[in-house]
């Protein structure tokens, strides 16, 4: 049976509640709207770089980073001393005083990014960062209408719940003012495939028809993921984004990449999405793997487009805080010091292949996508792709029992998610395919 590759750290051992207390005192004291994984729950206490562990010290292979959010590895030595540092130092000062922290991870940030992307904007969520991308847009070229795709998630708040195409994540309250969607770009499921090479010039027509029949012909943004992770791993085909960015300018709106779960190298091929398809936004939001697990999020753009937000006073009283700050500029040099983007692209490319190859052997593996470390597995039943959301939830299940976390996504709750912590060896990625051989195997017998 599979078995978790050898690791030497131990956490220290649990002492607070029980797991059943736990349970009873988040039933009785938080939201109902919460939810969680697996038929018995897991309690996380400790981390160590790719690993988790419960209050039984029993270990797991995290292969979700917590939602896409750890990316050099859970409690990184390097990390965790500069966060230590700064919490002895000063925990919190905002953007009315000087402090170095912010200033310092702004500069090393904006290094990464192409020339023209120089001003960095801190927030703390994702969604914070979506939020504050269309206003400056809006600010900038003093148009309204946005265009999104469908099958998107940009954010749980009212502001990116607009952009969101997914009824799943929408509530019946006001929002999307002024903003449309237009096709996703499914090659999955949908009208132009994988076979069809003009694809991506086909769906980004529909930007076009879009912007020409559904709007007042002038738009203040496009906004788009690279790769759509909520929706199911959705990878934008060859030519499409850059031809949507043609078509946005023309009528005169700035265009938007959402690298929330994309960037700082996941992909492997690029440290940043938009990378991969030869373009340049006008702005990036990013988040999640920018803080290794801090809330911690920033908009970027140009000096000239900054300039909007001058016109009336934003201000964001945790935006730049010197702990996040602090532990954001130390996982980025971890990131660049180590290679991890390497490492990204070494172990993705093993781990996508060996799904391709169990994709040979169960036909329940409808398709194998992604680049990287962020991948997506979309189960079906027949070849009529009909989802199949219940046996990928029993997947989840038998890979947890293996002591394998991964995640799920896709309209239909039907595409494994497999994002891990991108410090993992290719032992990791080993285990993880027998596990899921394992898993398939299981379901099909």
């Amino acid at each position: 049976m599979p078995q978790l590759p050898p690791c030497d750290y131990v956490p220290a051992k649990y002492e607070g509640p029980t797991k059943a207390e736990v349970a009873r005192l988040r039933s009785q004291f938080l939201t109902p709207s919460l939810v969680t994984y697996y038929r018995d729950p897991v309690m996380i206490v400790a981390g160590h770089m790719q690993y988790l562990f419960d209050e039984t010290g029993k270990r797991y292979l995290d292969a979700l980073s917590g939602i896409v959010s750890i990316s050099a590895g859970h409690c990184h030595p390097k990390v965790i001393e500069a966060v230590h540092a700064q919490n002895a130092a000063l925990q919190h000062v905002t953007t009315i005083y000087l402090h170095p922290n912010i200033a310092l991870f702004a500069e090393k940030l904006v290094s990464t990014l192409p020339e023209g992307l120089d001003v960095v904007y801190f927030t703390n969520s994702g969604s914070e960062a979506n939020d504050l991308a269309i206003l400056i847009a809006r600010a900038y070229t003093k148009n309204f209408e946005v265009i999104a795709l469908r099958n998107a998630y940009h954010g749980g708040s009212q502001g990116a719940m607009g952009l969101t195409a997914h009824s799943t994540w929408k509530y019946s309250v006001p929002h999307g003012f002024g903003v449309l969607h237009a096709l996703a770009p499914d090659r999955f499921r949908g009208t132009w495939g994988y076979d069809d090479p003009e694809a991506g010039h086909k769906y980004a027509h529909d930007v076009r028809d879009l912007i020409e029949r559904g709007s007042c012909g002038n738009v203040a943004a496009f906004i788009a993921e690279p790769i759509q992770g909520v929706g199911g791993v959705i990878e934008m085909p060859p030519n499409y984004l850059s031809d949507v960015y043609h078509t946005v300018r023309d009528a005169g709106g700035l265009c938007i990449s959402d690298e929330v779960q994309t960037g700082f190298g996941r992909t492997g091929d690029a440290f940043w999405g938009f990378e991969n398809h030869g373009v340049l936004p006008d702005i990036v939001t990013m988040a999640k793997g920018i803080g290794n697990g801090a809330p911690l999020a920033a908009v970027v753009t140009s000096s000239k487009i900054a300039q909007s937000l001058t016109e009336a006073i934003h201000f964001n009283t945790f935006g730049g805080n010197p702990v996040s700050c602090a532990q954001g500029l130390a996982n980025l040099e971890v990131l660049l010091e180590d290679d991890i983007q390497g490492n990204a692209k070494r172990l993705g490319a093993m781990l996508i292949d060996g799904f391709k190859r169990l994709q040979k052997i169960y036909p329940i593996i409808g398709d194998v996508r992604g680049r990287g470390l962020m991948v997506g597995i979309e189960l079906v039943e027949g070849t009529d792709k009909t989802p199949a959301a219940d046996l990928a939830a029993d997947v989840l299940e038998t890979c947890k029992g293996f002591g394998l976390l991964i995640g799920k996504s896709g309209f239909f709750g039907n595409v494994l998610r497999v994002k891990p912590p991108m410090c993992l060896t290719e032992a990791d990625i080993t285990f993880m395919l027998e596990v899921f051989d394992t898993a398939f195997a299981k379901e099909t017998a």
